[in-house]
C-alpha cells in the first residue's frame, strides 16, 4: 500500500507542541520516521537555545540527525530511565491502539517507548483509523532464518505477507539486520489476540501492532493541535 506523504506543515505543527512536554535535563527517546524527525528538527532548535537534552534514538537514521542537530546521544545502556519517548505511528484507533513499523524500526521503537515514563504520539489527521489494518498492513519483524516458514504461518492466519524491498529490489534489513513482511490481514477486529497468535510464530521478533502504551496522542489538524488521551 502506497501512503500519501503528511502535510509537511501539519507535521510542523505538532512536532512544537510537542516541545511543550519537553523540559530541561530530561532524557527523551527520540522516534523514527517523518513526525519523530520534525520533532527531531525542533528539539535541535531548543538545544541550540540552551536546553540541556539527551536522547536515545531508536535508530542509525535518528541518531544520525540528532548528532547532526548536536543533540547529545546516549545509549539505554547508559541510563536508568527515559522521561518521554516522542514518535509517529501509522494509524492509531480510537483505544489509542496504534500500527507502527513503516519506517522500519519498530522494535527499538517498542523498546525505547516502553523504557519511558510516558509515550507521547505525533501523528497527522489522515493516520487515525477506526480499526487497525485499515490503513496500513502490520509490518513484521523476522529473523532472515525463518523468513519462509513464517511467511507460510502467516497465510494460516489469514494473512497476505510480503518481504519488504528496498527501491533497488533488494530485501530490506532493518538495523538489527532482520527482515520485514509487510502483512496485510485487513481491519483487524481483535488486534490482541491476533498480536498474540503472531508471536506464536517462531522467528518472529515483534509485531507492528502497539497496544496499550500510548499515553497521549497529539494529532497536526489544519486548525492546530488536538489531544487524544
Amino acid at each position: 500500500m502506497t501512503q500519501p506523504l503528511p502535510d509537511p506543515a501539519a507535521l510542523d505543527r505538532v512536532a512544537q507542541a510537542a516541545l511543550r512536554f519537553v523540559a530541561d535535563g530530561m532524557t527523551l527517546g527520540l522516534g523514527t520516521g517523518r513526525a519523530a524527525e520534525a520533532f527531531i528538527h525542533r528539539l535541535g532548535e531548543r538545544v541550540r537555545g540552551g536546553t540541556r537534552i539527551r536522547g536515545v534514538p531508536t535508530s542509525i537514521r535518528s541518531d544520525e540527525l540528532a548528532r547532526k542537530l548536536n543533540i547529545e546521544v546516549v545509549s539505554l545502556e547508559e541510563v536508568e530511565r527515559l522521561d518521554v519517548a516522542f514518535d509517529g505511528a501509522d494509524e492509531v484507533a480510537p483505544d489509542l491502539a496504534l500500527t507502527k513499523g513503516l519506517g522500519g524500526a519498530l522494535l527499538r521503537e517498542r523498546v525505547v517507548a516502553h523504557e519511558a515514563d510516558r509515550f507521547i504520539v505525533l501523528v497527522t489527521p489522515e493516520k487515525l483509523v477506526e480499526r487497525l489494518g485499515s490503513r496500513t498492513p502490520i509490518p513484521i519483524e523476522v529473523v532472515p532464518f525463518a523468513c519462509v516458514p513464517a511467511t507460510r504461518n502467516l497465510v494460516k492466519l489469514g494473512a497476505k505477507p510480503a518481504v519488504r524491498k528496498k527501491p533497488d529490489g533488494f530485501p530490506y534489513h532493518t538495523d538489527n539486520q532482520n527482515l520485514i513482511l509487510d502483512t496485510d490481514f485487513g481491519p483487524i477486529d481483535d488486534p490482541a489476540r491476533l498480536d498474540a497468535a503472531v508471536r506464536r510464530i517462531p522467528g518472529i521478533v515483534d509485531t507492528g501492532i502497539f497496544l496499550g502504551m500510548a499515553d497521549l496522542v497529539l494529532v497536526g489538524d489544519p486548525g492546530g493541535v488536538r489531544e487524544l488521551a
